[in-house]
Parts: structure tokens; sequence; C-alpha cells
């Protein structure tokens, strides 16, 4: 198959908003090319996402796809409190964060966050409003602390406060993402994204709430939690790369670093890795990308994300449709390119002594050997998928499993195609099933050589351990 006839493999991520969650606009973001549809809980009622839920499960019944849904909860949010209008603060100017619930002015605020004051330390660094502001801890009494203004500007009121030095001891999941959480699982998300993680400890925690009813996705947006980032890799079922927020509470040139050691590391253990954040931001209200936007998305395939999420591009863009179908384009000429010049590919991966990542090794390697035209992988989990994926396999890649919430799940893994199968213990049938799907979908002609990757005793999860050719 050629390159240019590969099917895309780094997947999209579109956030959907108020204009963008009718049934119509869903219909075309799914034509358009996205695989996932991300829910921002900081935004929206209940009510609302429960409509957007449903409208989606109505599109994947009427299509036939298996559609993924990730659900994004808020996560613990430090704001300061009420301002009087036309406060500005000015550098070097002393300024107080108090418990008190009074108005607040040129000298004083309120922030009604315990946590901070637990783990106040002189000279860390307070940035309000995405960092447009900057004070610094001056010292610090029972039931307030003075900080110093560094970096001066307006202040008004309800405005965000990142706390870059500290590790506030704060629960993973706030009472408003406890009650997120029950009601996404009840409505059957597949994926939860946990915002703010600052330890491992917290993507356990978060796990335990779940209990296995979705995958559970780690944002990387605070520099605590590069302190313990192969934990919380390990411990997560993947990882998105929040670069909003990780860009506010870290120096703007350190996050291209941070990013490809995200992304590696995640690759290193085969767990799905989101890039995030102002990809074609210029497209909220322009038809065209910049051309540094076009880099960076191309940026995130070369490091060998295995998805590119949208925020406001497609939640209140004026483009979400145009805008899916430029970041569409501009992986596939990213992912030509790696296929014409191969030494731009991410690097291959050292493999762990286990039977199921060798088996996963030894199915890619055969495959290109043969020249097979695709690998198919019957999976109950979704495991042997992830495995395969981890390999970057230069041929179209297929999965069959008998549940749909597995196919939904595996819609955000880089390179995966899947359909459904029929619950069977025969495994010439199910070899059968596979070529047949092969052919409806043109995936491979007759004549084709195809790689099969399965477990025997077949149809039992986690037995992966036999590789078969067969030919269309």
């Amino acid at each position: 198959m050629s390159p240019s006839a590969l099917p895309r493999a780094t997947k999209i991520v579109a956030t959907i908003g108020t204009d963008s969650g009718t049934p119509e606009a869903l219909r075309a973001l799914l034509e358009a090319g996205v695989n996932v549809f991300r829910l921002n809980f900081s935004h929206g009622s209940q009510g609302e996402q429960a409509e957007r839920i449903r409208a989606i499960r109505a599109l994947e019944e009427e299509t036939g796809q298996p559609v993924c849904i990730l659900a994004d909860l808020q996560g613990p949010k430090h704001r300061v409190g009420p301002v009087e209008d036309g406060v500005v603060l000015a550098a070097g100017d002393s300024f107080v964060f108090d418990r008190s619930s009074d108005i607040g002015n040129a000298s004083r605020v309120g922030l009604p966050h315990p946590e901070i004051f637990a783990a106040l330390q002189p000279g860390a660094r307070l940035l309000i409003d995405d960092g447009k502001l900057v004070l610094r801890v001056k010292s610090i009494g029972d039931d307030s602390f003075t900080t110093t203004v560094e970096v001066g500007g307006p202040l008004s009121s309800r405005k965000g406060v990142n706390l870059p030095d500290l590790v506030l001891d704060s629960p993973p999941l706030t009472e408003k993402d406890r009650s997120d959480l029950a009601f996404a699982l009840d409505c059957g998300v597949d994926w939860v994204a946990l915002s703010f993680v600052q330890r491992a400890r917290d993507v356990i925690e978060a796990k335990a709430a779940i209990d296995g009813r979705a995958a559970l996705m780690s944002k990387i947006e605070k520099p605590a939690a590069l302190a313990e980032l192969s934990d919380i890799v390990t411990a997560s079922d993947g990882v998105m790369v929040a670069r909003g927020d990780l860009g506010v509470e870290l120096p703007p040139e350190d996050v291209p670093g941070w990013q490809k050691r995200i992304v590696a590391e995640c690759r290193m253990v085969g767990k799905p890795v989101v890039v995030a954040t102002q990809m074609l931001e210029s497209m909220i209200t322009n038809p065209t990308p910049t051309r540094a936007e076009a880099s960076d998305v191309a940026g995130a395939v070369f490091d060998g994300a295995d998805a590119v999420m949208l925020s406001g591009e497609t939640a209140v863009g004026k483009y979400p449709v145009e805008t899916v179908q430029m970041m569409g384009r501009i992986i596939a000429a990213a992912e030509g390119h790696i296929m014409a010049h191969p030494e731009n590919a991410p690097p291959k991966l050292p493999t762990e002594p286990s039977l199921y990542h060798a088996v996963a090794l030894a199915t890619v390697s055969l495959a290109e050997t043969v020249g097979a035209e695709v690998i198919v992988a019957f999976s109950t989990s979704g495991n042997t998928a992830v495995r395969i994926a981890r390999e970057r396999p230069r041929i179209p890649f297929l999965v069959l499993s008998p549940f749909v919430e597995v196919r939904r799940r595996l819609a955000i893994l880089w390179g995966t195609q899947t359909a459904g199968s029929t619950i069977t213990e025969d495994f010439e049938a199910a070899i059968a099933e596979g070529v047949a799907e092969i052919g409806n979908r043109g995936i491979a002609a007759a004549g084709a050589h195809v790689v099969i990757v399965a477990g025997m005793p077949f149809g039992i999860a986690g037995t992966t351990n036999s590789i078969r050719v067969a030919t269309i």
C-alpha cells in the first residue's frame, strides 16, 4: 500500500461546545475526521452534557462506527475572591491575601483556599490570571500572607491562581468532580481525564473511584507532576500533555522539551498520549492556521503522539469543521513524510522481556518482512492493540473485538482501526470473519498477505501468544 493510501494513524480529539454539540454539528465533525469527542466539565451543566452524549451515541448507532467520549473533569480551581472595580497592582507594591470574604481592593483580596495557606513558603510565586500578574510571598501570618508584586496589572474578581512552586495537599477529586464523575460513568463515557494531577497517588485514588468503568487519562499540567512523571504514567491508562496550564506554571521555553519527554515516557510503556492546547488556536477566528501552528501539529506527530486535541477551535470557534479537516491534512502530510523519510520517525523502542511485548514486536516485524498489507489482532481487552500500536507498524492495523466498549476506548490509540467480532472459541471461524472484514473495507486485495495475532486458547483475555500469516 502506498504511503498516500494509508489511513491517518494519529487520532484527532475535538472539544464540544454549545454550537458544536448539536446532532448536525457532531455529524459534520465526525465526517470531517474526529475520532474522540471531549466533553469539558468545566463548562456547561450535566443536563447539557447528557444531551451531547445522547446525540453522540445516536450518531454511533446511525453510522455503525464506535465513537469515543472523553469526559474531562474540572479539577481543583483556585481563584481570588471578589474585587472592586478598577484595581490595578503596580510592580513593587505590597499586597495581602487573607481568608476574609470582604470585597478586595488595591491592598488586599480574599483567597478562600485553606490548602494554599497550609502549603505556603516564603519566596513562593502566585501567578494570577494565567500568569499576567506575578506576586511572590514575603511573609506569612496566621490568617493572611503578604506578597510583593513582581509583574503588575489589572486585578478583577474570581481570577485564577496558579502556584507553580508548591505541592498542595488537596484531593484529586473535588465535590463537583465526584458528582460529574458519577454522572459521566452512568452515561457510559469511555475515558475520564483527571485535571491538575500532582502525584501518582492522585491517579490511584481516581482510578479507585472509577472502578474500571472507564479508562483514566492523567493531565500533566503541574510542575509537581513532572517530579513523579514515571510513576504517574505507570498508574494511568493514558496521559494528556495539557500545555495551557503547564505553560503558565513553567517557563514557556521549557514546555517543548517536556512535551517530548512526556510523549517518549508514554510510548516506552505503551500508554496512549494526547498533545493538547492551542494547536490551531488562530482558527478560532480565522479560516486558516498560522504556519507555526501547522508545524506544532506536525511536531506532535513526529514526536509519536497517539492523538492531538482541539479545544476552543471546535468548542467555540467559527470554523470547527474546517479546523478538523486542516488538522487531518497536517497529520497526513507529516505521516507521509515519515513514510518517505523513516529517519524522521519516532525512534524504535526497546522491548520489555515479556511474552506479550515480544509477540507484538514479532508480529510487526513479520508483517513488514513478508510485505503483508494489514495486521489483524483479536482482542477482548484491548491490550494486544496497545502493544502493537507501541511498535508503530508501517501498514494498516485492524483490531477485532466483540465488545463495543473496548472498540470505543481504542479510538484514541495510534493507528488503530476496529471492527466488531463474534464471541467464539473457534480460531478458524474468527480468522474467516477477520478476512471478510478486510475485504468489506477494501484494506487489502485478493492475494495479499495478512498477519494475524491472537491468543490461544482463543477468546481468553491475556493470552496473546499466536501469530499466523494468511492470504486473502
